[in-house]
């Protein structure tokens, strides 16, 4: 028999079991000193169970993950939760504003925590986020995409090291995990600080909006809420395939500056030496080969026709069984394709 909640604690406030609340967490002022605050909304099951924290735009410009949280919001299948979801579908308010990645101090809200009440603004943004939201988690999902002007296939990055966070990861379902070391200043290392195993979805490119993204990342979160008993599971279809962890990676930067043709999409198999694309000038016939350096599937991209030498443009991700990785990948493609189809307004 499931044990009823207790009314759950919040910014101040106590949410009743069985009811949704949302919240605006103050963050400071614009130079117009209006006010800016971090959305915040909580559903509270009737019956106990885990606390699960999902946020997005910790990268002011990275926007899959606003509407992922969005729609897990609303989805049908969050009634008769049990435990707690803490939704923050954006962070980083300020950059979002202005459109920006960053702080408006230029400074890197992911590389700032878990903060300081009197530092910098990312460091005070920081701090109040780390004993505000997070301290009130069991688990965290934190929402990314690409950076601007680059793609991400649809991956996990967690620290394996950690048990918990591994078992988050495998049960998020999308194909890759990348295997990643904590970065200082980090969410995810304040979640390990506190013991509150976070994995971060990657997935698109920042500014944008890609709905098979964003529709991986709502069933992805919904396979997590499943696995940790927060909502029922529901009937299986065809089998799953079993995310590949992938042992390294590597970019593959621009041997020259040129225009960018790409022959290799997002998703794709390489062997080492194969043609990724060329990097012409505007009256180049061929052009600069780019070769790939190993073996394995591309996992990032450029989105951007310029590159500049020893820019960034293709990331290639390892695996000790590139044929099972590339099987992996193709069947969670054509899962996404029927799942897309069946789903009633997708992004396009």
């Amino acid at each position: 028999m499931a044990v009823k909640s207790k009314p759950f604690e919040f910014l101040g406030a106590q949410v009743a079991p069985g009811h949704r609340q949302q919240f605006e967490l103050p963050v400071g002022q614009l130079y117009t000193q209006t006010d800016v605050s971090i959305p915040v909304e909580v559903v509270h099951g009737r019956s106990k169970g885990p606390r699960l924290l999902i946020c997005a735009a910790i990268h002011g410009d990275e926007l899959n993950g606003v509407e992922i949280v969005r729609r897990v919001l609303h989805a049908p299948w969050l009634k008769n939760l049990k435990g707690t979801l803490v939704a923050v579908p954006i962070v980083n308010v300020l950059g979002t504003i202005h459109r920006s990645r960053y702080l408006p101090d230029r400074r890197d809200l992911n590389r700032s925590f878990p903060g300081s009440e009197k530092g910098s603004l990312a460091a005070r943004m920081a701090h109040l986020f780390t004993t505000r939201i997070l301290q009130q988690a069991d688990y965290a999902i934190d929402l990314h995409t690409g950076a601007i002007d680059r793609s991400n296939l649809p991956q996990i990055r967690v620290h394996l090291d950690n048990q918990k966070a591994a078992e988050l990861a495998h049960m998020f379902g999308v194909p890759v995990i990348i295997d990643a070391e904590i970065r200082d200043g980090s969410f995810r290392g304040a979640g390990d600080d506190l013991g509150v195993p976070i994995i971060t979805y990657e997935a698109g490119e920042a500014l944008r909006f890609d709905e098979n993204s964003i529709a991986a990342g709502v069933r992805g979160v919904r396979r997590v809420m499943e696995e940790l008993g927060m909502i029922k599971m529901r009937v299986k279809g065809r089998a799953q395939a079993t995310p590949v962890v992938a042992r390294s990676s590597q970019w593959v930067r621009a041997p020259v500056g040129g225009f960018l043709r790409v022959l290799k999409p997002l998703g794709s198999r390489v062997n080492k030496g194969d043609l990724l694309g060329y990097l012409n000038g505007p009256l180049d016939s061929q052009g600069e080969p780019i070769l790939s350096p190993c073996s394995g599937i591309v996992i990032g991209r450029s989105n951007l026709p310029l590159a500049h030498e020893g820019e960034a443009i293709f990331h290639i991700a390892r695996f000790n069984q590139v044929d099972l990785a590339e099987q992996v990948v193709e069947t969670f493609h054509s899962d996404m394709e029927d799942h897309i189809s069946r789903s009633e307004a997708p992004i396009t």
